[in-house]
């Protein structure tokens, strides 16, 4: 009998770094051991976001109320909206043998660093803070005040940078996704 190599991977980095476009084409490129985290937000959906797909939009109350009951790994507010990540979820995967993955922000991953200590994280860093700022400006989806406030949290993520154990610097898409998926394998096979 093999034994269950199911892991909780924790994926962050900066705003804007391009984490959703890794992501995109690494899950096209692996098996399906692995499933992505929906995450619960009290943020608006940006154009093209599905309830259930890209997350679970819930009011201010609801996520409040969860908090309360403790069904959340991790949480946090950034930008002014919160972030959670529901336990059950996690669990029920990893038991049926299927890896996750939590695209979280620093301060929800640093949480679940400390709840779950056997968590592969890695950290996606911008190739200059220069090109993270191009990348901010260009989603055209935020007003000024928003970028400077997401550029001010991407220079305090940038500085734990240490904690993680990887590191991949998103520079070319492609090859960012490469280095990915040989992490995925050497944790996961």
């Amino acid at each position: 009998m093999t034994k269950n190599k199911a892991k909780l991977i924790i994926f962050t980095g900066p705003s804007g770094v391009g984490k959703g476009t890794m992501l995109a084409d690494f899950f096209k490129r692996v098996d399906n051991k692995i499933v992505y985290s929906v995450s619960c937000t009290t943020r608006a959906p940006r154009d093209g976001e599905i309830n259930g797909m890209h997350y679970f939009f819930i009011s201010k109350e609801e996520f409040e109320q969860m908090i309360k009951e403790e069904q959340f790994l991790e949480h946090a507010c950034y930008s002014g909206n919160y972030y959670g990540t529901n336990n059950k979820f996690v669990d029920e995967k990893i038991s049926q043998g299927k890896s996750v993955l939590l695209e979280i922000e620093l301060q929800g991953a640093l949480q679940v660093m400390k709840k779950r200590p056997d968590a592969i994280t890695i950290f996606i860093k911008p190739p200059t803070f220069e090109e993270l700022e191009n990348r901010l400006r260009g989603r055209h989806t935020e007003t000024e005040a928003a970028i400077q406030k997401r550029l001010a949290a991407a220079k305090e993520e940038l500085k734990n940078i240490d904690k993680f154990h990887y590191i991949i610097e998103n520079d070319i898409v492609d090859k960012a996704v490469d280095k990915l998926i040989k992490i995925y394998n050497k944790e996961t096979k």
